[in-house]
């Protein structure tokens, strides 16, 4: 009996011995098809003879994905060799693994490589699952070879699998437009010279990802990390390059229209092109400048695509840039009179500017026009121009009903004349340059000239009622508002000197400085979708030298202190206006409220205009009113009604087009 054990016991040890051989006599491995791991994925081929179970790689391929962490998935059980069919366990031997180690590397690699195996301290092994686990840790591309060797003992074996970690040496960028080469090498610049690292590279992409949205490249990622034997690490890049740019026009629907602009004139707008990396800052700036030519009502995109390739549709609905209208009536200084009025800011469908104001009647015959083209960033060496003309005789601002001609006659304007203005930038602003010319004649109701009022004061610098006034202007302003015909974000700023030539009759030597600055802040104390916005604006001016009465700066009104007459608070040389609104939505719908205040001063200048209008006039210098108003988006513009009421406890109902500020 006892010789019967010792031969089964001989028996064994043989084919342990055979099974060793096994081990150290396959002559070629060839690894499984590429597999897919949550953070990498490594496809490698290879083949390398040894009288180990092992192979060299030549060229591995690693893809490290672009999620926060490394990890390592388990590998799905073993194809076989090469691809081919698992061998049955009656002709591979099952054996305990009693221990398993991993020689070579850093602790992170061991860990990984323990991680991909199957074999595991206490489970059952074998010659084909040892060549599965020398394959699955090649397909990690962390490793330029790797081999497996085992000793046996009377429980099983010993196993010892010996890695050789890639060294990265140099850094390859592939497919980058706007990712410079010394900055991607920065940011793995720790993973130089040093074996491979996860953990490395993973902080490597993670900050290279933030550098790309630091810098507005919100659509670009890391596609591929890949080390390569020679010690080349790979990187390869998704940029967000832009493919086709469309522009579609919406009605208020929502639904596909005809556009009235032209498509080309849009796209002289963009700065954006295809073939360049998408960038947030570029695409904002295109969409301000449309909402700039205050052509648009609404502006955004759509975007369609990957971040290899992303195509752009731009989605426009046209606000109302064309209003056509006629009247008629009477008055004491035309008589009979009809109306026409032509508006059109996209004449053309080029953003040209063109407009016609006529009144016909039986006793005058005035009108305003005036044509031009604004200047466009996409026309940088073209400056924008505007060409008018007008004539005109009303009722002074200055000089109201309380005081009359000499003939007991209200004080009347007349005006003709023209001008010419050029805009181009300068630096960061926006400037203007214009010459402008007006003939002014104080007349009463039949068109007689009088220089003076009932009380003997002043109402023309010239002694003979008309005074000419050429003047050269300068302006410069900055618009960062989000829409300039209803703003919700952003400011404006505007300062302007204008200077007049002393030649014609008068002879008028006066220079007129003006500021206004504005800001637009969205709040949200409703708590509806649509924008709510705190308004405000704060603007002055004063005028140097001669100074005829009617150009003084008249305070009051729709567009000044709100709840007094045009011109009732004051007539200054000098003076400063501050207003406050808060801008609100009534449910969905085109209508909004507003809630105000405004205050007005002359700082009082007011007895130092020529014939002391606002004194003789017993005018308080300065004013206050606040109220509450209805705004509607109509297809003319934002039509608007405001009750005020004024610190001297009148109040008025007050009907306009267009925000006060």
């Amino acid at each position: 009996m006892q010789v019967y054990k010792l031969a089964i016991f001989t028996f064994a040890g043989l084919m342990i011995g055979e099974f060793a051989q096994q081990a150290y006599a396959v002559a070629e491995v060839q690894p499984a098809n590429v597999t897919s791991a949550k953070d990498y994925i490594v496809p490698v081929e290879s083949s390398s003879p040894s009288a180990e179970i092992s192979s060299s790689t030549g060229k591995p391929n690693t893809v490290v994905d672009t999620t926060p962490e490394f990890s390592q998935p388990k590998p799905k059980p073993s194809q076989g060799v090469g691809g081919e069919a698992p061998r049955s366990t009656i002709d591979d031997l099952v054996v305990r693994a009693t221990n398993v180690r991993v020689v070579g590397g850093s602790k992170e690699l061991q860990e990984i490589v323990l991680k991909e195996i199957r074999t595991k301290i206490g489970d059952s092994t074998s010659q084909t699952q040892l060549e599965s686990d020398v394959t699955a840790i090649l397909k990690t591309g962390l490793f330029a070879d790797a081999r497996v060797s085992s000793n046996s003992n009377q429980n099983g074996w010993d196993i010892v699998f010996e890695v050789e970690p890639i060294v990265v040496r140099s850094l390859k960028l592939s497919n980058a437009k706007v990712l410079p080469q010394d900055v991607a090498e920065s940011f793995f610049q720790n993973q130089l010279g040093k074996e491979v690292s996860p953990t490395t590279l993973d902080r490597g992409v993670k900050a290279l990802t933030q550098w790309y949205k630091d810098n507005g490249y919100i659509l670009a990622q890391v596609s591929l990390v890949q080390p390569q034997p020679n010690g080349t690490l790979n990187i390869e890049v998704a940029e967000g390059v832009i493919g086709d740019i469309q522009i579609r026009f919406l009605d208020k629907e929502g639904e596909p229209t005809d556009g009235r602009t032209r498509e080309s004139f849009v796209r002289e707008q963009l700065q954006i092109k295809p073939g360049e990396v998408f960038r947030l800052e570029t695409v904002q700036d295109d969409l301000g400048n449309l909402y700039r030519t205050g052509l648009f009502q609404q502006a955004d995109i759509n975007l369609n695509g990957d971040a290899n390739k992303v195509d752009i549709t731009y989605n426009l609905i046209e606000a109302a840039a064309r209003a056509i209208n006629a009247g008629g009536g009477y008055n004491q200084t035309t008589g009979l009179f009809g109306t026409l009025n032509y508006n059109d800011r996209n004449f053309g469908g080029i953003n040209q500017n063109i407009s016609l104001d006529l009144k016909v009647g039986t006793r005058d015959f005035q009108f305003e026009t005036s044509y031009g083209s604004p200047y466009r960033t996409s026309n940088p060496d073209n400056p924008g121009y505007e060409i008018s003309a007008f004539r005109r005789r009303n009722t002074s601002a200055t000089f109201d009903d309380e005081v009359n001609l000499p003939n007991g006659d209200r004080v009347r304007e007349g005006k003709f004349g023209g001008s010419v203005t050029f805009e181009q930038p300068v630096g960061e602003w926006d400037g203007s340059l214009g010459l402008n010319y007006t003939r002014t004649s104080i007349r009463d109701s039949e068109g007689n000239l009088s220089p003076v009022d009932e009380q003997g004061n002043r109402l023309s610098y010239s002694e003979n009622g008309i005074d000419d006034l050429v003047t050269i202007r300068a302006g410069l302003s900055q618009d960062e508002r989000d829409n300039p015909i209803n703003p919700t974000a952003g400011s404006r700023f505007q300062i302007s000197s204008e200077q007049s030539i002393p030649v014609g009759s008068g002879s008028i030597f006066m220079n007129r400085l003006q500021a206004s600055y504005s800001n637009y802040t969205k709040v949200n104390l409703l708590g509806q979708d649509s924008p709510e916005v705190l308004a405000f604006n704060i603007q002055g001016g004063t005028t140097i030298g001669d100074l005829p009465p009617y150009q003084a700066f008249n305070l009051g009104g729709l567009n000044s202190v709100r709840g007094y007459n045009s011109g009732e608070v004051a007539s200054g040389r000098s003076y400063v206006l501050a207003s406050a609104e808060y801008r609100f939505p009534i449910f969905d719908s085109p209508v909004g409220g507003v809630v105000f205040a405004d205050f007005a001063s002359d700082l009082g200048s007011g007895d130092t205009v020529p014939g002391e209008p606002g004194t003789a006039r017993d005018k308080p210098g300065s004013g206050f009113g606040y109220g509450a108003g209805v705004r509607v988006n109509s297809p003319i513009g934002i039509l608007r009604a405001d009750f005020g009421i004024n610190d001297q406890g009148s109040s008025k109902l007050q009907f306009g087009i267009g925000h006060r500020f």
